[in-house]
């Protein structure tokens, strides 16, 4: 039974696996190619604190998202858990922040894989990528997630070898590990809301809660466990690259990993790391498109977006038109706008998203201890949100005010 009672399902097909693949390959995507450089440029030594913080309030979200998704296993994520728990303008303004924010990371993560395999035609690159992984999501779930566990596969593997290289290396120095935030408390900060991003891949897992098997229990197992894999990860990293680069030369690296890769003096592993970068920007993208969908799938059965985006294949059992029309925007964005700005116009979006997921989860259980994590979550991505660069603020709320405006005009209309 669909959720609202007559459409056609989506089907069960994902497991504990699966969705544990699906989340890192958000996650362990083309931010742990690119994020360690601005935030290391925001927050100096202090990189390793920041990547902490961002830690926490991810763990927060997560624990959060999987504690809502066990209770509401529908497609859709954090808007259907505002919806239900806070209220429908909550939900709706959770699911215009997701579809908005992460259409235009699609946009950057599309435009990662262009600057990586062709720079000179990075737009037409970009274009073409969100064309043939649209066609892999339209094919149904879980071929998603089979390309999904090759494209973690290889990263993993790339990253690895990065790890083992720079660590292994003459360069690599301890001292270079200097705790300290010589970015001061705000640069710490805004290198965790850089950081932050890196870890958002779990919801992915929670929007896909209507196509996993035995959700109350795979959803609260697969996020946890996809989340703490990618912090090991992302340690790892980060670690081998500071010992090599320092903070300083980290800050100011254009291809972090690849200047990681040659300053510990095997630069014939340079090429190794564009391509996995560019699969892991793929693998984030395909993720990201998935994501985008099901929460458009949601929103247009409750008619916050036109009601056709609702349909779902008789075959496939995929909400094509969801996914095409998600397809076009963003293969539109990616011929046409610059990778920083829709990096930093999606930034904002994705922390209102999960502050209503935590505000959410505080309405579960009235007990001061389970209220705790919601709290501290809500507070994190509120501080995070506002510790971004400025323009990234205005940008983010004028769009928020947007929604809310779209949404009072058409509930005026209907009362009509």
């Amino acid at each position: 039974m669909a959720p609202n009672g007559s459409a056609p399902a989506l089907r069960r097909t994902l497991g504990v696996g699966d969705a544990v693949v699906i989340g890192l390959g958000s996650m362990i995507g083309a931010g742990i190619f690119a994020a360690l450089g601005p935030a290391a440029g925001a927050a100096g030594s202090g990189l390793l604190l920041g990547l902490a913080v961002a830690a926490v309030v991810a763990y927060c979200n997560a624990m959060a998202s999987a504690r809502l998704a066990a209770q509401y296993p529908a497609s859709g994520g954090t808007y259907v858990y505002g919806r239900e728990r806070l209220g429908p303008f909550w939900g709706y303004l959770a699911g215009w922040s997701f579809v908005v924010g992460k259409t235009a990371s699609c946009a950057a993560m599309a435009l990662t894989v262009g600057a990586y395999i062709w720079p000179g035609q990075a737009h037409a690159v970009a274009v073409a990528a969100v064309v043939v992984l649209t066609a892999v999501n339209y094919g149904g779930v879980q071929k998603s997630a089979w390309v999904t566990r090759v494209i973690v596969a290889v990263v993993l593997a790339v990253l690895a070898f990065v790890v083992v290289v720079c660590l292994g290396s003459g360069a690599s120095d301890a001292g270079r590990l200097d705790a300290g935030a010589s970015g001061g408390a705000g640069g710490v900060l805004q290198a965790a809301g850089l950081l932050f991003f890196a870890f958002a891949g779990y919801a992915r897992i929670a929007t896909l809660g209507e196509e996993v098997r035995d959700p109350a229990r795979t959803i609260p197992r697969a996020i946890p466990l996809a989340l703490g894999i990618a912090l090991a990860v992302y340690a790892c990293v980060a670690v081998a690259v500071l010992s090599v680069l320092g903070a300083g030369g980290l800050g100011h690296a254009a291809a972090p990993l690849a200047d990681a890769v040659r300053a510990a003096g095997v630069p014939g592993l340079m090429p190794v790391v564009r391509v996995g970068a560019a699969v892991a920007a793929l693998g984030s993208l395909l993720a990201l498109i998935l994501g985008v969908s099901r929460t458009t799938l949601a929103m247009a059965r409750d008619r916050h977006l036109p009601g056709v985006l609702s349909a779902v294949h008789p075959r496939f059992q995929v909400p094509h038109r969801a996914e095409l029309a998600v397809g076009v925007v963003v293969a539109v964005l990616a011929a046409t706008v610059d990778v920083r700005g829709a990096i930093g116009f999606s930034s904002f979006g994705v922390l209102a998203y999960y502050a209503v997921a935590n505000a959410s989860a505080w309405t579960l259980n009235p007990a001061p201890t389970a209220r705790v994590l919601p709290a501290v979550g809500l507070l994190g991505c509120v501080l995070l949100a506002f510790s971004l660069p400025v323009l990234s603020v205005v940008v983010g709320a004028g769009v928020l005010v947007m929604g809310v405006i779209a949404y009072g005009v058409r509930r005026w209309v209907a009362a009509r």
